[in-house]
């Protein structure tokens, strides 16, 4: 296989409570032409083919499962523009200026999709984000935090110990952020592939790529029943499963746990904002339109599927008390527990952009919490090379040498 296929969920999400949109898609049974191939048809590759199929591009996406079945039903879709590495970190990591653009672009990134799904009719829920302190940044490292966020002109605040307990959140100290959102993932995919659709691209599932073949001219995808597809220029936007000549430097597979509780009888913490805390290993929550919570997080390092699996149940009583540690006023009784493996970068940027020795081949990749944000930049980044009009941040996503 030209991606190392992997078993990348386990357990039942809360988004497979309801019935996924219908996304029209056919098996493969011939040799076909088209001028981009979308080698994956998850939230990354519905984002790129919406912008590519837009501005009037023939798009043909694959996928081996079929639409939104990968990864994408594994988020917990926290869409925020502050990136997994905080800005004081960051800057240290890759230079202020370039940590800067970063930060804005995610924060540019976060509206533009907001607007797009507007547009689509996507139900979103604006939330504004709290980031607790912990073991990476203490309550004074999150001053700091505030101080560089206020010189890079990115708002936020500090908000002390009464104000959270006033909240219901039992913690010392967080940075608020804002303009945020969170939506349902599998249904903002759906929307956007049939949008694509619309415009019309055509998805082919289940489809298994064998080998890609770069030419100067055209690149031809093979699949493993033999078909042939040529195409101008190929997509990977196979999420946490690599393709394999890619460079993979920086980058690690990881697996995390998240729970969605009981719907909720009691009132839900003011304002329902995004809660994630600056520790490792860390903990997340958000809500959910009908009224549950999702936590996740108790992240480790490896990405084999079995051990993966066999912790499901001891990870998933480890945060439900940690969440009703942190928000002592919730019904922490689990509906859903679910696992994943998910990517992640020494600097939480991702890579996204042509892959080395593969001429006309495009990659995104290494997405860690960020993923919904960091498809948005993807499809900015691709179609705005691929429509010669190339993205000013392009640089800070290019693969590393």
């Amino acid at each position: 296989m030209e991606t190392k296929s992997k078993d990348l969920r386990t357990g039942r999400t809360v988004w497979q409570a309801v019935r996924a949109p219908g996304v029209p898609h056919r098996p493969l049974h011939k040799d076909i032409d088209t001028e981009v191939l979308i080698i994956g048809a998850g939230i990354t590759g519905a984002m790129v083919a919406d912008a590519l199929s837009a501005s009037g591009w023939k798009v043909i996406l694959v996928d081996r499962r079929g639409p939104a079945k990968g990864s994408t039903t594994a988020s917990t879709a926290l869409v925020q523009y502050e990136i997994d590495t905080p800005l004081v970190k960051l800057s240290r990591q890759i230079g202020e200026a370039d940590a800067i653009r970063a930060f804005h672009r995610s924060r540019l990134a976060v509206d533009a999709l907001a607007a797009r799904l507007g547009e689509l009719g996507v139900e979103l829920q604006r939330r504004d984000t709290l980031y607790l302190a912990g073991n990476i940044l203490d309550a004074n490292g999150l001053k700091r935090e505030c101080e560089a966020r206020h010189i890079a002109g990115l708002a936020c605040r500090l908000v002390g110990r009464r104000e959270l307990r006033d909240l219901g959140i039992r913690a010392s100290a967080a940075l608020m952020g804002y303009g945020d959102f969170t939506i349902d993932p599998r249904a903002a995919t759906c929307a956007l592939l049939n949008a694509a659709i619309q415009n019309g691209a055509k998805i082919y599932s289940p489809v298994d790529i064998d080998d890609v073949q770069p030419k100067k001219a055209t690149v031809h995808a093979l699949t493993s029943m033999g078909y042939r597809i040529r195409a101008r220029h190929v997509v990977f936007a196979t999420g946490y499963e690599f393709p394999k000549r890619v460079p993979q430097r920086g980058h690690q597979i990881i697996s995390t746990w998240a729970i969605a509780t009981v719907r909720q009888k009691r009132r839900l913490w003011r304002g329902q904002a995004m809660i994630w805390q600056s520790a490792d290993p860390y903990l997340y929550m958000r809500t959910t339109a009908d009224g549950r919570v999702i936590c996740g997080g108790e992240d480790e390092e490896f990405s084999d599927e079995a051990a993966r699996d066999a912790l499901i149940e001891r990870k998933t009583k480890t945060l439900q008390r940690k969440l009703g540690q942190l928000l002592p006023n919730i019904d922490t009784r689990v509906e859903f527990a679910w696992t994943g493996s998910f990517g992640q970068t020494d600097t939480g940027l991702p890579t996204i952009g042509p892959i080395p020795r593969m001429p006309n081949c495009w990659a995104a990749l290494g997405y860690g919490g960020n993923g919904t944000t960091y498809s948005r930049i993807a499809a900015e980044v691709i179609a705005g090379a691929l429509n010669g009009r190339p993205v000013v941040d392009a640089d800070l996503y290019r693969f590393r040498r």
